[in-house]
């Protein structure tokens, strides 16, 4: 272990603190941020379907019922949704309150892309499908929903890096979080400057080259289509 002594008089930047600090840095981002992020993400792809599907086909009042809850919860900031079910619900592991709280959260504004997605599907498809006398059910698993993807899919990846980018909040219910973990350790021994900067460029690592594949995915779509 680095000399907290020796770290309070060293320069601007000190690689041995940097590399003493590192494992544990990385191991949040590993165990906690990525988890939340990835496992939020495919919680807020799917659940965001099924608003917006239900918001299409539930008869008005339902529907209206359903869109009201999904405009409250994205009106409402993440934090205070993290606070109040943390203490709503008190026998639930803190982690995994988190993960449900960004995959609902996050799930309401993939619900209006969805929904734009499906209604950019061009009318004569869904006159086809009547015309065939295809189902309801596949209707919307064979036509649909894959061309409603086609459209979509960029813009939920940019929600995915948006929520990676809000992981930090988790700190208020007390999910110790890469940024968290890189203040905890360097706080005690005023070294803020390599801990921070090691977080950042975890944060860089990870969003710039998903950015990059969402950015030509959504140009091989486009020639796709």
């Amino acid at each position: 272990m680095v000399d907290e002594e020796e770290i309070r008089q060293s320069p601007f930047w000190d690689w041995d603190f940097a590399f003493d600090a590192f494992p544990d840095i990385f191991m949040a981002f590993v165990e906690v941020t990525l988890l939340v992020t990835v496992i939020g993400s495919l919680v807020a792809a799917v659940l965001g379907l099924v608003i917006a599907i239900l918001i299409m086909v539930l008869p008005k009042p339902l529907a209206w019922v359903v869109r009201w809850v999904a405009n409250f919860i994205r009106m409402t900031p993440i934090v205070v949704q993290l606070i109040f079910v943390f203490w709503a619900f008190v026998w639930m592991d803190a982690l995994t309150i988190g993960i449900i709280v960004f995959g609902v959260h996050y799930a309401t504004y993939m619900s209006e892309v969805y929904r734009a997605g499906i209604e950019s599907v061009p009318k004569g498809q869904w006159e086809a499908t009547t015309a065939l006398s295809m189902s309801a059910g596949r209707i919307w698993r064979k036509v649909v929903i894959p061309q409603a993807l086609r459209s979509t899919v960029p813009s939920l990846g940019n929600y995915a890096i948006s929520m990676f980018k809000d992981t930090p909040f988790l700190l208020v219910i007390g999910v110790a979080e890469m940024v968290t973990v890189a203040g905890e350790r360097g706080a005690p021994v005023f070294r803020t400057t390599e801990v921070y900067t090691i977080a950042g460029l975890l944060f860089l690592a990870a969003s710039y080259p998903t950015a990059v594949l969402i950015n030509r995915l959504e140009k091989r779509l486009a020639y796709a289509h």
